[in-house]
């Protein structure tokens, strides 16, 4: 029974004894992390908490005591994060500018395309004539237009002419039949006037004898 107790108490100091020792050397590994110039500001100002010492004064108020030369570095090492944090921001603000002077460029030329492609298309479905835009529709009515008109005087010319053709012939049929009726007409006089003429030299010729 007693030696069931010492094995207890032996085993319930070596674990309290693991466990001090677990917590010293993470203490003593998270000091060692912790650097004044290295890190983060953040592990930079649990270096200086740390490294300050504490002392209460005559009003029985706490206060911490820090190197001074530790204050100054702190202080450059802050004032050079906030230095390279506001370049950044400059170069990030640059950045914003450019890219939204690159987006207002992108939607000119958008809005350049969009207007050239409506030209383009508004050109695609109209048509010129005598310098006027017409819709396709228009144009095409108006075509078919000309061209119907042009067809039906084509055939008003056909049937003008055939008309023309027609009283051309029978007014050549007709000067034929007059030229026809002027030769009988010319024979049968040269006909009479010989005849007379026959006859008159006959009677000249009787009285003669």
């Amino acid at each position: 029974m007693r030696s069931l107790t010492k094995s207890a108490v032996f085993l319930i100091l070596t674990i309290s004894f693991q466990i001090s020792f677990s917590q010293s050397a993470n203490a003593q590994s998270q000091e060692e992390e912790l650097s004044l110039n290295s890190g983060t500001i953040d592990n930079q100002f649990e270096y200086i908490f740390q490294k300050s010492g504490n002392f209460k004064g005559l009003n029985g108020q706490k206060y911490e005591a820090v190197k001074y030369n530790s204050l100054l570095t702190l202080k450059a090492h802050v004032l050079d994060s906030l230095k390279t944090t506001y370049a950044k921001l400059d170069v990030s603000e640059k950045t914003v500018e450019n890219q939204k002077k690159e987006i207002e460029d992108l939607k000119t030329q958008l809005k350049n395309t969009q207007t050239t492609l409506g030209e383009t298309e508004a050109e695609k479905n109209s048509m010129a004539l005598f310098g006027i835009q017409l819709g396709k529709t228009n144009y095409n009515v108006l075509m078919w237009s000309i061209i119907a008109g042009l067809f039906a005087l084509l055939v008003f010319f056909i049937l003008k002419f055939k008309g023309s053709n027609a009283l051309t012939k029978a007014a050549k049929l007709k000067l034929e039949e007059v030229e026809s009726e002027f030769e009988e007409h010319r024979r049968i006089a040269l006909e009479r006037e010989q005849k007379v003429r026959r006859q008159l030299q006959d009677e000249i010729n009787k009285n003669k004898a």
